[in-house]
């Protein structure tokens, strides 16, 4: 048994991603972790502080840490130390006040994303000028005590498909193994990763930098953050703009649908941009049958993978790592060059088909982000049975592609304990309207996801749609940038209905 003490999470409950949900199939470790067990016994301090010293990976920006509670139930227990980076605006006359950035994920770095001058570039110059710019590892990421698991039991994750009831046993069996093990090298922060938690600490370091109210910009899995803070804290929200929009109310059934709407829409508008341009390496061709011809050679084993070539690609690999990944950019020129090299190569190897990508990991333990996931949302499955209905219902609405990279999140998840915060209609009530941002075609956080969030929220939000496509839209044109930036800096709302025109994507020929 779990030594959580709650019911596991195998039969149906009546309560209703990103990037980094294909860590649910091929787990990657993350750089500067304190390991487990940096839990003090100290209580937070009545005036907690942040020392900021210059970043390792960039003197020019500044890094820090500042003490929070492991459970927020218990504020006086012990503490660990969330990591946090900024940069500060030029001047200070010009300076509105502090940018807090919600990374994305589960599993992504914010101190990454700051202290990096390549990824720190996702902030525009006016941002920049105009903000002291800080975000943070959220706990059980990055060096901010992150969830550890043992590499070899990682490797042995079952296949993401199931097909009997005996797989489908296996993999619950396995998924509390995995979870014993993960807490027990992680440490007692692993209880308590929940987004709820962590928008808690978000609330430590605003008062820790001495900010009256909360000015934030977040990006998938950092909406949710923003959603959740914005419930515990309406009063201390002063802007608060969310990019490719979570939508936290579903349950498993709408969950995978959805899930899967977004990946064939977005398929489905690579497929009319190769229609329309003579530089797609398709161009002329009927490329759905050449897609269909791809998923039924996987689904033989006779498909070799590129970066393995004495492997094959499963249909569940070919449609998750290889099709959905290039639309998140969107990278439409890569994608099509994919494709056409694949229609044209020999069959693979017979018998070695794999799911996930090679990984070559030694270390004894790895960084693993989905007990994040698994404590945010309750997604049950009671049996093969009913798994294999959702299998069938996704396949009638993803006709290019049947399997979305959440139903590993789902998987992951058979047999953990229930979310202590799990999936409801978000509770808003800010004096300031939160601007939501998503394409019309993202492959993850489908559009409808943004639409409903809108409706959920009424006039507590405004959504800005971006009519293209991708996943994380804020720097798709000068329209979608300059619209998020005049509401951070000035409070200036769009109006209801705002919508930024496309950007055509990269011919081949400039896709470098």
């Amino acid at each position: 048994m779990l030594p959580r003490s709650k019911p596991v999470r195998v039969t149906a409950r009546t309560t209703a991603w990103g990037t980094t949900l294909l860590a649910a199939v091929t787990v990657t470790g993350l750089l500067g972790f304190p390991g487990a067990g940096t839990a003090a016994s100290r209580a937070v301090p009545t005036s907690p502080s942040i020392s900021w010293q210059p970043c390792a990976q960039d003197a020019t920006a500044q890094c820090g840490t500042l003490a929070v509670p492991v459970d927020w139930d218990h504020p006086d227990g012990p503490t660990f130390d969330l990591a946090l980076a900024r940069r500060t605006a030029p001047e200070r006359a010009d300076r509105v006040g502090t940018l807090f950035f919600g990374p994305g994920g589960p599993g992504d770095s914010g101190v990454s994303r700051v202290a990096d001058p390549d990824n720190f570039r996702r902030f525009s110059p006016e941002l920049q000028r105009r903000f002291d710019i800080v975000s943070f590892d959220p706990r059980g990421v990055g060096a901010s005590s992150p969830v550890r698991c043992s590499t070899g039991l990682l490797d042995q994750r079952p296949a993401p498909v199931l097909t009997s009831q005996a797989d489908f046993d296996n993999t619950v069996a396995y998924n509390r193994r995995l979870w014993q093990d993960c807490r027990e090298r992680t440490g007692p922060v692993f209880d308590h990763v929940d987004t709820s938690s962590m928008a808690r600490d978000l609330d430590a370091v605003r008062a820790a930098l001495g900010e009256e109210r909360l000015t934030y910009q977040g990006s998938s899995y950092g909406s949710l953050l923003g959603q959740r803070y914005a419930e515990l804290f309406p009063h201390r929200v002063r802007a608060m703009a969310l990019e490719s929009v979570m939508d936290h109310s579903l349950g498993t059934r709408e969950f995978l649908h959805t899930q899967t709407a977004a990946a064939q829409d977005s398929f489905d508008a690579f497929v009319a941009w190769c229609d329309r341009t003579e530089d797609c390496a398709l161009y002329g061709q009927d490329i759905q049958a050449v897609w269909a011809d791809l998923m039924d050679r996987a689904g033989r084993g006779e498909l070799p993978d590129p970066q393995n070539p004495s492997a094959a690609l499963t249909p569940y690999a070919l449609s998750g790592a290889l099709a959905v990944r290039p639309l998140y950019d969107p990278d439409y020129p890569a994608l099509a060059r994919t494709i056409n090299t694949l229609s044209t190569t020999g069959p693979a190897p017979v018998g070695q088909a794999r799911d996930g990508v090679p990984t070559g990991r030694t270390a004894p333990t790895t960084a693993n982000p989905m007990p994040i996931f698994c404590q945010d949302w309750n997604l049950p499955i009671r049996d093969y049975r009913e798994y294999a209905a959702r299998l069938r219902e996704m396949a009638r609405i993803g006709s290019d592609l049947p399997y979305p990279r959440a139903l590993a999140g789902v998987e992951s998840c058979l047999g953990t304990p229930p979310a202590d915060h799990p999936q409801h209609r978000p509770r808003i009530r800010t004096g300031q309207p939160l601007l939501l941002l998503n394409a019309v075609h993202d492959p993850v956080t489908g559009y409808d996801w943004a639409t409903s969030v809108a409706r959920q929220l009424g006039r507590h939000a405004v959504l800005l749609s971006y009519e293209g496509a991708g996943h994380g839209v804020y720097n798709a044109t000068s329209c979608t940038r300059d619209t998020v930036d005049r509401y951070l800096i000035r409070l200036t709302v769009p109006a209801h209905g705002t919508r930024c025109p496309a950007a055509e994507p990269a011919p081949a020929a400039s896709a470098g």
